[in-house]
């Protein structure tokens, strides 16, 4: 179970800052200049994101139905084209895009600090938009256009040369409400409906944000470093002039040291007569159009290329050169019909190179061979035997790889000793054999919605790891006396074996802890084993949750933070898993009881493996939130008159639980104010202490403490294999890790970029189901509360689902005009609507932070997107 409150990098603001006229016609002609850019994006489109890490060996089946092996991307640092290509080696044609720097120029450059090495994002709202963060932790450097660019995707890992001055992007100074202005140039901006009938606004995808099965995120649903968030400059330190304008700077790609996106996509195939290709649309209008030979083409496309035109298909690019606006590519998949749920959901997978192929022979031949597999007597006589506790699982009712248990037992002196039991995933896993690589190259695993892409064989995840009750099976423990207050008076840690009495549901755990008299029956529980009563292992959950009640008390009460967010849940059809219906998941007791055992148990191991390998030990860290983000923060809560402390991650989790009334939409607003509150949190990160020196940057910001690791769930996340390592090796009952600190270092960010990658598939699939059920079960009704205010459009967090959507006052039926006005920090627009009685006047509706609407989302036309239209205020009598 997931302990660790993963913070995002801040959800910058999806449209850039207002120009001035002069910048905005060096812009105009620089699009011009740039014909490489989609005409779709004039219609600010928005695609699936996606990015990628290393590549992994995996099958997809060709068009012809043969296996294509698709080989892995090197991942070193190196130069990212054939320069022999970027020379003008292509007869006549012009070259579109600078060749790259050498090696050793870029190595000089970085050197003396005249160019830049950071990771891309490219704004998914405004595809010629691209941004790096600044060294200096300020505003961020602008990348304007594909050509500045230089065929670097989203995530890449590039050196930038900053450009003159004279060439830096003029912006006003705004940073709050996703930002700042969505027009360049005017801050108060009238539509007549009747002029706009032909523009088609944007529609984004639905942000539902961290749909992540795990109970246990601290701060979750926090959009991700260079993934999730919209790519928007942050705020400048330098003193804006006296009309609030500042200067950005703006830079070009000149090397790119790292191709983390997959270079995979999907989307559609255009046929285009009297050419030797076609024409690859792909759905992420950030990666460039593909020519794909049609000799890679269905074989009947070319003569009914009519009938491919709603096909998703997966491209990879091959090649870009330096004098086309267009890369190469071939076609790896046919995936099905585009709208589909298997086809869009291998189509995610595929883009954010998460292997989903099965486990080859060389890693099932790591693998126990006699089944059933029973413990060796060798093995057992090594472990302390706890197969005669009262022990027990508690997780999601649908679980099936169970990596911790709980034990609680009363003791004469009215303290108790509890213990948490994780599986002993190490102890099959061998370091540096077959399995070991996969493991470590798939890092995580990958939880969608209606299945799981597991770390491991599923032979150990669900069987011979998995604490399945009345079964024996290898564990870790760590076994406190721990006083009914929470206060621990000793420790232990060891490898046990223990034997699980019942597989318990958090909804079981529930019933057990509201109604703590009652006597329950066998029927209403999972089988038990017949040597523990049930009353006492009800005595022991309701004992746990007396004990965690106190633990989460004195950790609020020390200065922990947690920023909750609506999570959006799915029942499914059996038989055809398509969704039935949705509900907003509720985060209850039994949740927090195992939260705060898990959390326990990782700080112990925090602390432990760091005391016995200080250079070694691969742990957990959470840098505090951006400073001039949180500065800015707070300045516009000031405006809002909401009174918030943002001084520490305590002061922050007491102000949100205390500030926000108690009536019906007060949890409304604790919403939308977490949702702010969560832009200048930065993501948590895995990293070796032998690397940082200084171990005051060891320090988690949200959990307020100084050491925290992931111990709990080794069997889905490959950095607990580690610590189970370093913990076995510390306490002499395992081998020394076999890894340096700079291997360990390479591991925990490899670990960092697929645990970010697993995050926004999680994501991508919720939204992807989400959209199915609007087209099935829609239209759906709701009010909705405004989030964030721009000059043309607002975002609202609809209440009954828990998704977020964007407005675009373009778009709204019904509406005569609006306008837009800004005092300080706070954003606001006036929607005049044309009365739907002729002899009636104008009505006028005010749209700032807090405003209750109603919405009614609707499917769109094509494939699984759905927009938010908001309803005239008449119907809901404001």
């Amino acid at each position: 179970m997931e302990t660790d409150p993963v913070v995002g990098q801040p959800p910058l603001s999806p449209h850039k800052a207002s120009t001035n006229r002069q910048e905005q016609e060096k812009m105009k002609k620089s699009k011009k200049k740039n014909p490489s850019k989609h005409p779709e994006e004039e219609k600010g489109r928005d695609g699936m994101l996606k990015s990628g890490v290393d590549a992994q060996m995996s099958r997809t089946k060709s068009l012809h139905g043969k296996d294509k092996l698709q080989q892995p991307r090197a991942s070193s640092a190196n130069s990212p084209a054939d320069k022999s290509k970027n020379k003008g080696g292509r007869g006549s044609k012009k070259q579109v895009f600078e060749s790259y720097m050498t090696s050793e120029e870029v190595s000089h450059g970085l050197k003396r600090g005249e160019l830049i090495q950071a990771q891309l994002r490219i704004n998914p709202k405004k595809y010629h938009e691209a941004f790096i963060p600044s060294p200096d932790n300020t505003r961020d450097i602008f990348l304007d256009g594909i050509v500045a660019r230089n065929r670097a995707l989203n995530g890449d890992i590039v050196v930038v040369q900053v450009l003159p001055r004279e060439q830096w992007k003029v912006v006003r100074s705004d940073t709050d409400c996703e930002g700042a202005s969505e027009s360049d140039t005017q801050k108060e901006y009238m539509m007549q409906k009747a002029q706009k009938k032909t523009e088609r606004p944007p529609k984004p995808d639905v942000s539902v944000d961290d749909r992540c099965s795990d109970q246990d995120e601290l701060i979750s649903k926090m959009q991700n470093i260079a993934l999730t968030h919209t790519g928007e400059p942050l705020e400048d330190p330098s003193t804006p002039r006296s009309n609030g304008e500042i200067l950005q700077k703006t830079a070009k790609v000149v090397y790119i040291v790292e191709k983390k996106h997959s270079r995979a996509v999907t989307g559609f195939l255009k046929f285009l007569p009297d050419k030797p290709f076609a024409m690859f649309s792909p759905v992420d209008h950030r990666v460039p159009r593909i020519n794909v030979p049609l000799t890679d083409c269905p074989e009947d496309f070319t003569t009914r290329p009519g009938d491919y035109t709603s096909t998703l298909f997966i491209c990879r690019i091959t090649n870009w050169a330096a004098d086309s606006n267009f890369a190469e590519g071939q076609l790896a998949k046919t995936l099905g019909q585009a709208g589909e749920i298997e086809p869009e959901t291998e189509g995610i997978l595929t883009e954010y190179d998460v292997d989903f192929s099965e486990f080859p022979e060389e890693v099932l031949d790591c693998l126990p061979k006699i089944l059933p597999w029973t413990i060796p007597p060798e093995e057992m006589s090594k472990r302390r035997d706890l197969r005669k506790e009262c022990i027990f699982t508690i997780d999601p009712a649908t679980a099936r790889d169970l990596d911790d248990a709980l034990s609680c037992k009363q003791l004469p002196d009215g303290n108790f000793e509890v213990g948490v039991h994780i599986a002993d995933v190490s102890y099959f896993v061998e370091e540096g054999n077959s399995l070991d690589a996969i493991a470590s190259q798939r890092a995580t695993s990958v939880y969608l919605v209606q299945k799981v892409i597991p770390m491991l064989p599923r032979l150990l995840c669900e069987e011979l790891c998995s604490l399945n009750p009345i079964a024996d099976r290898l564990t870790f423990s760590v076994i406190w006396k721990i006083t009914p207050e929470g206060k621990i008076l000793s420790e232990w840690f060891g490898r046990s074996v223990i034997c699980s009495c019942v597989k318990l549901s958090y909804d079981h755990a529930q019933s057990m802890i509201e109604a703590p008299e009652k006597m329950f029956s066998a029927e209403e529980l999972p089988p038990v084993d017949p040597k523990y009563p049930i009353d006492e292992i009800h005595q022991a959950v309701l004992n746990l949750h007396s004990i965690a009640k106190n633990l989460r008390a004195q950790r609020f009460s020390g200065g922990a933070l947690r920023l909750d967010q609506l999570k959006l849940s799915f029942t499914l059809d059996k038989e055809t898993m398509m969704p039935q219906g949705c509900y907003i998941y509720q985060y209850r007791d039994s949740n927090k009881l195992v939260e705060e055992f898990m959390l326990l148990a990782n700080i112990a191991t925090a602390n432990h493996i760091y005391r016995s390998f200080p250079e070694l030990a691969l742990l957990r860290r959470h840098p505090p939130p951006k400073a001039k983000l949180v500065d800015e923060l707070q300045e516009l809560c000031d405006q809002l008159g909401i009174d918030i402390d943002l001084s520490s991650a305590g002061a922050l989790h007491k102000s949100l639980n205390t500030i926000l009334g108690d009536d019906e939409y007060s949890s409304a607003r604790k919403e939308v104010l977490t949702h702010m509150c969560s832009r200048p949190m930065q993501m948590a990160q895995y990293f070796c202490t032998g690397v940082l020196k200084e171990k005051q940057f060891f320090k988690h910001y949200a959990l307020n403490v100084p050491l925290y690791t992931h111990f709990t769930s080794p069997i889905r996340r490959y950095a607990d294999i580690i610590v189970h390592r370093l913990l076995a090796s510390s306490l002499n009952c395992g081998s020394k890790l076999g890894l340096t600190t700079e291997q360990v270092q390479k591991q925990a960010s490899h670990c960092n970029d697929k645990k970010t990658v697993s995050k926004r598939v999680q994501e991508l699939s919720s939204e992807l189901f989400f959209g199915v059920f609007v087209k099935d079960c829609g239209p759906l009704d709701s009010e909705a509360m405004v989030m964030g205010v721009l000059d043309q459009s607002f975002d609202v967090l609809v209440l009954r689902y828990g998704v977020q959507k964007r407005i675009y006052c373009k778009s709204v039926a019904g509406l005569d005009s609006f306008h837009h006005r800004k005092v300080g920090k706070k954003s606001e627009l006036t929607l005049v609507w044309t009365p739907e009685d002729p002899e009636a006047g104008l009505i006028e509706q005010v749209i700032s932070i807090f405003t209750l609407v109603e919405v009614q989302l609707k499917a769109d036309n094509t494939s699984t997107k759905y927009s938010a239209m908001l309803k005239r205020p008449d119907e809901n009598g404001s």
